[in-house]
């Protein structure tokens, strides 16, 4: 019997060594299953094909690993976390806070954001002024069903016991918020960043309460006997920040969102309704391979979409040209909203191709957009500039920490070229880049093309697997930066 035991203790022993880990299975297989939440942040389909931060650093963890990528966007929080535990999909990434729940089951990645809890209300409502109000008042208030805004109020009941609110199963946050920015419902909770890009087509929108100081955003993988995959995602986060293409990431997709007007936004969107239907036509004729909504926004930017516009300055139209950029790119009258925006494309397509190839193609559209507004030459002083501080002359998230440096006597005088309104240049780029988001946005909301199946991503090839869920994979991005360059 001793022999026998000692036999079968020696065997089971030899099968737990064979027994392959979560990081040789993934290999064996070629693919990495990695679930995600089809919004706006995480993964959508752009302009060129599926998009967003989570899919462009599954894409980058992939090729580490040395195998396909295959995406599965959901359209709900529920479905994520038990296809993770069912071995459906390897991976979590769709933008989720570390809460005590999910870590009695699941390993959370290294973050690569913070976002904090936040209640909002709809603007000209009454506003809660304190979580004893919140609890007291009764009115509508809503969450996401197992999300981290349920746990928290979970929390928070502790102290607070007459608060009540609905979990809502199968939702998606920008559904509650837009119930919000519509009135029918008083309250939910976001996190912070889902309500600064949403607030770009609602700015009805706004923060009551805040809930938590900043919390960790991480993917999650499933808790096993080894943590083959889970080491490799801490050196891969940790090699993404230390090289600077995590803080390139999030400056793509929300290095815009940090200010917000909510008069010049509704001001916006209700041009986008009324007026942009006008010049749409034109702008895509002339977009000469940019996203035609790019260059909607830069005209906006420029005139408000008046092609009569003159400025004190003597630059006009559309595209507010000045006469000798007018000239060189053969513009006759600068009035003509066709030449206009015509004359505004080839000349932004002229400043892209002097931006140094140093620069990756994705960003020199708003390197050149700089450029258009303060002069190709005090964009190279900021460069040079944030060189000598130690940053990256070639991302923008660097450069345009360095431009309003040049409005400074201590640093234009040390400039070549000398005195710049740079903090000008930088709120003319980043209007444009806010502008294009809420275009976007604005067709997204306004789009009826929508699909209630399981969409799965591999290599960029979409196919339809069951069994079907509730998605909605929506053609329009976020925040591509990807205008394509000479």
């Amino acid at each position: 019997m001793l022999v026998l035991l000692l036999a079968i203790i020696t065997s089971g022993c030899q099968w737990q060594e064979n027994k392959p880990t979560s990081l040789e299975k993934i290999r064996d297989s070629g693919v990495l299953r990695v679930g995600t939440l089809n919004n706006q942040l995480s993964y959508y389909i752009g302009a060129d094909g599926p998009t967003g931060l989570d899919y462009e650093l599954a894409q980058a963890f992939a090729k580490k690993l040395g195998v396909k990528l295959e995406i599965t966007a959901m359209f709900t929080l529920s479905e994520l976390f038990p296809a993770l535990e069912h071995g459906d999909i390897d991976i979590i990434a769709a933008g989720l806070a570390v809460t005590p729940d999910r870590l009695q089951d699941f390993h959370p990645a290294p973050a690569y954001y913070y976002a904090s809890q936040i209640v909002v209300y709809k603007k000209g409502q009454r506003r809660p002024r304190d979580l004893a109000e919140l609890a007291e008042n009764k009115k509508r208030l809503a969450v996401v069903s197992g999300s981290s805004h349920e746990q928290k109020l979970q929390l928070i009941r502790e102290n607070y016991p007459t608060l009540q609110w609905q979990s809502i199963p199968e939702s998606d946050i920008n559904d509650l918020l837009i119930k919000v920015a519509k009135g029918e419902l008083d309250y939910t909770v976001a996190d912070s960043i889902d309500v600064a890009l949403l607030q770009r087509i609602h700015p009805e929108i706004a923060v009551a309460l805040e809930l938590t100081q900043d919390e960790p955003v991480s993917w999650f993988i499933k808790q096993s006997s080894n943590d083959s995959v889970y080491a490799l995602m801490i050196e891969f986060f940790g090699q993404m920040k230390q090289n600077g293409t995590m803080a390139q990431l999030e400056e793509k997709y929300f290095g815009h969102i940090d200010q917000f007007d909510y008069v010049d936004t509704r001001a916006f969107l209700r041009a986008v309704n009324t007026t942009l239907p006008q010049w749409e036509a034109l702008f895509k004729q002339h977009a000469n391979g940019f996203d035609w909504r790019l260059l909607a926004a830069l005209s906006y930017q420029e005139s408000h979409w008046d092609p009569q516009a003159v400025s004190p300055t003597g630059v006009r139209g559309m595209m507010m040209l000045t006469l000798p950029t007018a000239e060189s790119v053969g513009v006759t009258n600068r009035l003509d909203p066709e030449q206009s925006i015509r004359g505004g494309s080839e000349y932004l397509r002229k400043m892209i191709a002097r931006v140094p190839d140093s620069v990756e193609e994705h960003e020199k559209v708003w390197f050149a957009l700089a450029s258009y507004n303060v002069g190709f030459g005090h964009l190279m002083d900021a460069r040079r500039l944030t060189k000598a501080q130690g940053g990256n002359p070639n991302t923008w998230v660097d450069v345009k920490q360095r431009l309003p440096l040049l409005g400074q006597r201590k640093y234009y005088t040390q400039a070549r070229y000398g005195y710049a309104r740079g903090d000008e240049a930088l709120n003319y780029v980043e209007g444009i880049r806010r502008y294009y988001q809420s275009i976007i946005g604005y067709e997204r909301a306004h789009s009826h093309e929508f699909e209630n199946e399981n969409l799965k991503i591999i290599d960029g090839l979409q196919t339809i697997s069951p069994p079907p869920m509730p998605l909605t994979p929506v053609p329009i991005p976020l925040e591509t930066n990807d205008s394509p360059s000479p």
